[in-house]
């Protein structure tokens, strides 16, 4: 793995010197992706295809210096980056000085050994994407189920994108907490239950119910993939319908921040927005800290300056 110079302190810095937030509690931004620009994808770090091209509008929008430059302005110290599908399963340009969460390769005889090697390189999460599967398979078979409690032995959470809807994942899901209750499993946006549609609604309470097994969080990020067509910035339905009961099932020590980076930047708002909504519901205190970034330091650990 490339690994690339850690941020500058100055960097980190201005944001410190810019943030609404407690002045010793850190803000991390749990769910972001970088990728190659065009040129460093003609050159060094090839997308995964033809079809994995990022939008034109994005590609050259999401390099580690656009990032940082948005973490100052925003006031946030650290961030997570999930690898993109951009790049699939070469994880070569991904900076794990910010704190990588790595893409699983399923159906592979390697699997297991391979995230044994991805954290050896400093990733700190995996993400489990179900469409990326071959078909007919489920998370909970073998090869899947085999890295979900190699997760729990190296400590490792595992973050999981419905990006369907919950609902069609859920007994997947139930059965990999089953089988291996000590590994962390995460939640990304929300659980992808949205706002508009009956479906979302039916799934907003399955990612509730879910709040009964200790080791399950909840990513509070990506808030403009769960509007539909009934809300908007700054995202009050989605505060009273969404968050609000997540909160009251899950304790602010389960949920964590996120911005889903840089397809942040085409919503109104941006990304300092996305980041100082969540923080503006609720008070400051113990709980704000643990949303803002308590959790995800407990789940991935301290981030240094």
């Amino acid at each position: 793995m490339t690994r690339l110079v850690r941020p500058t302190i100055l960097a980190l810095s201005t944001a410190a010197s810019t943030r609404a937030f407690s002045a010793m509690s850190p803000v991390i931004d749990s769910h972001l992706h970088v990728w190659a620009t065009a040129d460093e994808a003609a050159s060094r770090f090839p997308y995964a295809g033809a079809d994995q091209v990022p939008p034109p509008q994005l590609q050259n929008a999401a390099s580690p210096s656009e990032l940082l430059a948005k973490m100052a302005e925003a006031g946030v110290d650290g961030a997570l980056i999930v690898q993109p599908i951009n790049h699939k399963f070469d994880h070569s340009s991904t900076r794990t000085d910010l704190k990588g969460c790595c893409c699983m390769t399923p159906a592979s005889p390697r699997t297991v050994e391979r995230l044994e090697e991805l954290v050896l390189a400093g990733f700190v999460g995996v993400r489990f994407n179900p469409y990326l599967w071959p078909e007919g398979e489920l998370m909970s078979d073998e090869c899947g189920l085999a890295v979900y409690k190699r997760c729990a032995e190296l400590k490792v959470p595992v973050g999981v994108m419905c990006f369907k809807g919950l609902n069609l994942h859920i007994d997947d899901i139930e059965t990999l907490i089953a089988k291996s209750p000590d590994t962390p499993l995460i939640l990304d946006h929300l659980g992808f239950c949205s706002l508009n549609e009956a479906a979302g609604d039916k799934a907003f309470e399955q990612l509730l119910s879910l709040a009964r097994h200790p080791n399950v969080y909840v990513k509070v990020s990506a808030l403009f993939r769960n509007v539909g067509e009934v809300d908007s910035f700054p995202y009050e339905k989605v505060k009273e319908k969404r968050f609000g009961p997540l909160l009251k099932a899950y304790g602010a020590s389960r949920l964590m921040v996120g911005s889903d980076f840089p397809f942040v930047l085409e919503t109104e708002g941006g990304y300092k927005g996305a980041i100082h909504t969540v923080q503006s519901w609720i008070p400051a205190g113990s709980d704000r800290d643990a949303l803002m970034g308590g959790t995800a330091e407990k789940l991935f650990g301290k981030w240094v300056a």
